[in-house]
């Protein structure tokens, strides 16, 4: 009598293409910081070959793993020397170009594109259910569904406000709401401006009209690194008042996730005199 076994079960990632459970370790290569801190978190590390310079968390771990370059500019010939068998991009992150060149010789290449906190529950089901950490997926995916909790709750309880989330100066420049962190700050009832959804990093000037709509301006520490001297300039030109962000928690998907979260609502109640 003929055994007929089951399909295999697979895994869609953004791109919807289909990856089936890797047998036995794999030699995963991460050109996304955030998801390598996510790699290192599902018990991956000793499967973890590669990175780029960007992915610097967690710090003592990734020292020993080889750079491939920038995620920008990946150095495809030291990619092929460690012989991945998946690689793991992210749409706003990578060339779309380079994926598809290391398509050509890397048997999976994983893409991703969370764009808000609660994207992340799929991220974790893809990577756990490749990589067989369906039991540390579930756990991180049990961490963010309370911090996502705990992020609407301090939102619903404080007013909207408008805020312009600074990532660069010179020329000066912010986020579209198309973007994982505008998404993520309105969890807490943060509305970034300005109010459209493209360019999805748009510059400015600060005599455009829709600046009379900002309650508060946030300065992001990534990736550019804005500090206390900055706050009284931006302020002046703003004409409301600035402070410091943590751009790890607010644009860091993964598993800092969760943490992003909770930072950003303890944030939101600090700055409302809550805290």
């Amino acid at each position: 009598m003929m055994t007929i076994k089951p399909e295999q079960e697979t895994w869609a990632d953004a791109a919807g293409q289909a990856h089936p459970a890797h047998n036995g370790p794999a030699r995963i290569v991460s050109l996304v910081p955030s998801l390598t801190e996510l790699v290192c978190d599902l018990g991956l590390v000793d499967q973890l070959v590669g990175r780029t310079g960007f992915c610097i968390h967690p710090k003592d771990v990734l020292r020993r793993v080889p750079k491939v370059g920038g995620t920008k500019d990946v150095n495809l010939d030291r990619l092929r020397e460690l012989a991945p068998s998946h690689v793991i991009v992210n749409i706003d992150e990578n060339r779309r170009e380079c994926a598809e060149e290391i398509a050509r010789f890397v048997p999976r290449v994983i893409v991703t594109h969370p764009c808000s906190p609660e994207d992340n529950l799929d991220v974790y089901r893809l990577l756990g259910g490749i990589f067989g950490r369906q039991a540390e997926a579930a756990a991180l995916a049990s961490d963010l569904r309370a911090a996502l909790d705990e992020a609407r709750q301090a939102g619903a309880s404080l007013p909207r406000e408008k805020v312009l989330y600074l990532i660069w100066r010179e020329p000066w420049m912010t986020v579209a709401r198309s973007t994982y962190i505008s998404a993520t700050l309105a969890t807490v009832g943060w509305d970034t401006l300005p109010p459209g959804a493209e360019p999805r990093y748009p510059a400015f000037e600060w005599d455009a009209p829709w600046l009379a709509e900002v309650d508060r301006v946030l300065l992001s520490s990534e990736p550019y690194r804005f500090r206390e001297r900055h706050l009284a300039e931006v302020e002046a030109a703003a004409g409301r008042p600035a402070c410091l962000v943590d751009g790890e928690m607010a644009s860091w998907y993964g598993s800092r996730a969760a943490a992003g979260l909770r930072y950003l609502a303890a944030l939101r109640r600090k700055l409302a005199g809550l805290e």
